[in-house]
Order: C-alpha cells, then structure tokens, then sequence
C-alpha cells in the first residue's frame, strides 16, 4: 500500500509566526474539505434510490462522489 504525504517546507528564513500562520491556513482548509465532504455525503444519502438512480449513482458511489467533491480525487 503507498502513502502520499503533502509535506512542504517552510521558506528559508520563514519566521516562527509565519510558519504557524501557514500550519492555521492549512488546518483550515483541511477542515473546510472535510465539512464539504461530510455535507455532500449526508444530502446525498437523504435521497432514496429512485432518487439516486435519477442523477445516475447508486448508493455504493455516494462515498466516491462526495470524496471527488470535497476533495477532487
């Protein structure tokens, strides 16, 4: 199994504050992703199959479409 981590280092000369600013910036948008995620997955599993198979998904892809929203996987 492979791992990808998005690790990036902090430009030479970067002061402390900058580099936590960046952590906050980063934490922040992660969450944003998540509730995005979470939103996506709670709509779309209010809809019963009919409902689903109208926009072309089945219940098993909810979790698929909800990652390509939040995320763009």
């Amino acid at each position: 199994m492979a791992f990808a981590h998005d690790t990036h280092r902090a430009q030479a000369g970067a002061t402390f504050a900058q580099r936590l600013a960046d952590l906050r910036a980063d934490l922040a948008e992660r969450v944003a992703k998540y509730r995005l995620y979470r939103a996506t997955v709670n709509e779309l599993g209010q809809l019963n199959e009919r409902e689903l198979n109208d926009l072309g998904l089945s219940s098993a892809d909810i979790a698929a479409v909800a990652r390509a929203a939040a995320y763009g996987a």
